[in-house]
């Protein structure tokens, strides 16, 4: 049986495959999985800030014992509250769309430069939305806790101060996606590519 030195001519060898090859291919798969499990971090943030504010916009939504008792409508800061986080949740489930596409198809929805100063932008401005209308919604409650508000109906005031809670949670978590968002802007103005190892 011939062997494959056989195969070629007198003197020659054979061909070899460059190092850096192996190394340009070994830091693409590497960069590839960071910037996955980057992404996966991303997208547990967000889903985190959807179930968060999803719920405080239930609770405040469902905060209401009758004509006699005092409703969440009565009170501009909770309007304001449950105006905030619905928006922050919808926000949060069309990103949530887009860190799940970009996860499994290995690119972003929106061209790259756009996308990544979309999530920034986007992230900062509801983070500092919701963060206003908890705010307000606190100050209230503070407001109505030593009223007689609270006092002919605690549970009413329980459930908005539950409801403010939640919406702080949001705002952390919204708050860790603009750190990771941020991160990716300064990457892409830097090396030119959302994120490098």
């Amino acid at each position: 049986m011939r062997s494959p030195n056989q195969c070629l001519r007198n003197g020659e060898t054979p061909p070899r495959i460059p190092s850096h090859h192996h190394q340009q291919h070994f830091h693409s798969t590497v960069a590839v999985q960071k910037l996955r499990r980057f992404n996966t971090l991303i997208l547990v943030f967000r889903f985190a800030s959807f179930c968060f504010c999803l719920t405080s916009t239930i609770f405040m939504a469902t905060n209401t014992r009758g004509s006699n008792y005092p409703n969440w409508r009565d009170f501009e800061a909770f309007r304001f509250v449950l105006a905030a986080n619905a928006i922050v949740a919808l926000y949060s489930l069309a990103e949530i769309g887009a860190s799940v596409w970009e996860i499994f198809r290995g690119t972003t929805v929106l061209p790259e430069i756009v996308q990544v100063w979309f999530d920034f932008g986007h992230d900062q401005a509801f983070a500092y939305l919701l963060l206003a209308a908890d705010a307000a919604g606190t100050s209230l409650a503070r407001t109505l806790g030593v009223s007689e508000t609270c006092m002919d109906s605690n549970a009413f005031c329980m459930q908005a101060d539950i409801s403010i809670a939640l919406g702080y949670a949001g705002f952390v978590f919204l708050g860790l996606s603009s750190l990771l968002a941020g991160f990716r802007v300064v990457c892409f103005m830097v090396l030119g590519s959302r994120f490098h190892i």
